[in-house]
């Protein structure tokens, strides 16, 4: 009788040790406005990929929960409703002198001794074969070291009996592993082979190791940029073919979705819906994030930040972190037939300290904590080796600094509830105004207040600009600035571009070009206007081309210019672009149909390199039929010529 009062006793005590921390989880969420997701399914994989967490935790990162008590960062997130963790696993990430490379060092051990720690929360564990030594991304999908000189054979059973051995062993530890990836973000590469039959050996070898450990693990292919849906639909097309043939087997087409870079959560149901339907796959989001703060906190520069030119669907605060995840799963839940599930990245992944870049240093490189030590020099020189450092998404991470959670982390779980409390302005949207250096400014009387719904509410402004400040801006020239102000207690910007009166209709595309006549000479893949901020000059939209084929991208892009007053003026136009080979590109100016004038050429030089080309003086006389345009012709190197043209300028001369 004694031993069951006891028995009753220490369970009540138990239970009373995790009341806290439910309870901070309901206060939590009384501040975060979540919309409820309708028809979440209980099995919907809410992921998160924790990959550095070994390496935070060596470095002395602590975690807390709501309450301020240090926790268990598994029990934690799983008392937030995730109920799966993502695990990346590289083959060999140390020298020779055992110093790791960084990002985790996550080799087999790491992956066995998170998937326990997972495996004791309750948690199911995605395996993330890299097949590498370090990171593998579309630009870079490099051979182990031990592998690099195999021939196609020799590689493919040496990812068999890899990908073998690393679930053999969490298997005996007990981990529930509930997908495999066998490859990560494999366009068109993986494990240094570039030819789709390479890859889809290495696939079919992984996923053959798979089912003789996990036989009901799902596996999973997984690419990346899902907002070009031609590439999207080639690589479903090359699998389901090798699929067809007894090459490969798989799951789930999975995809990295990341709001500033791949485009509309529209396209990305669109092209996972087509997916899908086409092939009988499940689909999923396997890679998203976003920040919740400008701010870096570890001295070694963020992938997001103030001026990185990317798309913001959301301000960056915790609310816009928290609805940005929201609308991701509803999309993938609601408007994406066979939607299994969304999975955060690194969310766990903060500073290792507050004090100095030299303090942190020491850490990343001890403990591999950082995204690269200098260490990895001898696999990756060129990139790892070369800009080694610490954690460049601390500010999209679900703690601050010092470990704390946000209360973004409560989304998860409120989606299924929903907390739909009276919206509150949550941040400003930046305005943004063009204005003529020869018209006086007129900078707007209020700016968007956006609500912790997402919606907006017009709220009035009050500028800090000063006469001389309006002198200075119209007397130097083209210039980009950028004005503050106060609008509902909080800073407002407006970031005003001075130019010169431009004489074309949709110069930066932002109209959808249909002032523009592309006329192709030589039948190129794709000639269209595309919509992707981060590869346009201005806004978000320029003109667009690609071809596979060598020697099949010729092309014109041009602008009639009616009723132009008589006078001199400047044409000019900006590109950049890649692969293209030898390259015969420039700007001219048509008068009465007779090409008159034209630049010197055009180099292309790479991505976000853009090269202007410019006519310097044409003096049309009056009444003249005037187009300017840009002739483009590339031989191609074999991967396709790509290029992208936006900002075309025709100015009056002095």
């Amino acid at each position: 009788m004694n031993g069951r009062i006891l028995i009753l006793t220490l369970a009540f005590l138990l239970f009373l040790s995790l009341l806290p921390f439910a309870a901070g989880a309901e206060e939590a969420a009384s501040t975060l406005y979540v919309k409820k997701v309708e028809n979440l399914p209980e099995d919907f994989i809410f992921g998160m990929d924790v990959s550095s967490v070994l390496a935070e935790e060596a470095s002395g990162v602590k975690y807390y929960d709501f309450h301020g008590k240090e926790t268990d960062l598994f029990t934690l997130l799983a008392a937030c409703g995730i109920n799966t963790i993502r695990v990346r696993v590289w083959v060999d990430p140390y020298d020779d002198q055992g110093r790791g490379f960084g990002g985790g060092n996550c080799d087999t051990a790491v992956a066995v001794e998170i998937g326990k720690r997972a495996a004791a929360a309750g948690q199911r564990l995605i395996v993330d074969f890299h097949y590498s030594d370090f990171w593998a991304d579309p630009g870079k999908q490099m051979a182990p070291r031990s592998w690099k000189d195999m021939e196609i054979e020799e590689k493919t059973e040496a990812v068999y009996r890899y990908t073998k051995d690393c679930l053999t062993q969490l298997n005996e530890a007990g981990v529930d592993v509930c997908m495999v990836q066998t490859g990560n973000e494999t366009n068109g590469a993986l494990c240094g082979e570039k030819t789709w039959m390479n890859i889809a050996f290495l696939m079919d070898a992984g996923a053959r190791a798979t089912r003789e450990v996990f036989p009901d693990a799902l596996i999973a292919l997984h690419f990346a940029n899902p907002e070009n849906a031609d590439s999207y639909r080639t690589y479903a097309k090359k699998m389901d073919y090798y699929e067809k043939n007894g090459l490969i087997h798989y799951d789930v087409f999975a995809t990295s979705y990341y709001p500033y870079w791949h485009g509309t959560l529209g396209n990305l149901s669109r092209i996972l819906t087509e997916i899908a339907e086409t092939y009988g796959k499940k689909v999923m989001v396997m890679e998203t994030s976003y920040a919740w703060t400008e701010e870096d906190t570890d001295f070694s520069g963020n992938t997001i930040g103030s001026g990185s030119g990317i798309v913001r669907d959301y301000p960056f605060t915790v609310q816009g972190q928290a609805n940005s995840i929201r609308n991701i799963t509803d999309t993938v839940v609601n408007r994406t037939p066979s939607g299994i599930g969304v999975v955060y990245w690194e969310g766990a992944w903060i500073t290792v300290g507050t004090e100095s870049r030299e303090k942190n240093q020491v850490l990343w490189e001890e403990f591999g904590s950082g995204w690269a030590s200098s260490h990895a020099a001898v696999y990756d020189p060129k990139d790892a080796g070369k800009y080694y450092g610490g954690s460049a998404v601390d500010n999209q991470a679900f703690f601050d600094a010092q470990g704390r959670p946000l209360e973004s982390l409560k989304v998860f779980r409120l989606m299924r509830e929903g907390n739909e409390i009276e919206p509150v302005p949550d941040a400003l949207e930046e305005a943004e105004v063009l204005c003529d250096l020869n018209v006086p400014l007129e900078l707007p009387e209020t700016v968007d207040a956006i609500l912790t719904d997402n919606s907006r509410q017009p709220v009035p402004v009050a500028w800090n600009l000063t006469e001389e400040q309006d002198r200075i801006m119209h007397s130097s020239g083209p210039k980009q600035y950028e004005i503050t102000g106060l609008a509902d207690g909080r800073e407002a910007r407006c970031r005003v571009s001075m130019v010169e009166f431009n004489y074309l209709q949709d110069y930066s595309f932002e109209e959808g070009g249909s002032a523009w006549v592309f006329t192709d000479l030589s039948k190129a893949d794709e000639l269209y206007v595309e919509e992707k901020k981060t590869d346009s000059l201005t806004g978000s939209k320029h003109a667009h081309f690609w071809s596979a084929a060598k020697d099949s991208v010729e092309f014109t892009l041009e602008q009639p210019v009616p009723d132009l007053p008589e006078g001199r003026y400047r044409f000019s136009v900006s590109v950049m672009g890649g692969d293209c080979g030898e390259t015969d590109i420039y700007a001219y100016v048509k008068i009465n149909g007779e090409t008159v004038a034209r630049s010197e050429q055009i180099p292309i030089t790479g991505y976000n390199n853009w090269n202007v080309g410019v006519v310097p003086e044409i003096d049309p006389p009056a009444g003249s039929e005037v187009t300017v345009g840009i002739y483009v012709k590339c031989s191609g190197e074999g991967n396709g010529a790509w290029g992208k043209i936006d900002d075309a300028l025709l100015n009056t001369l002095p």
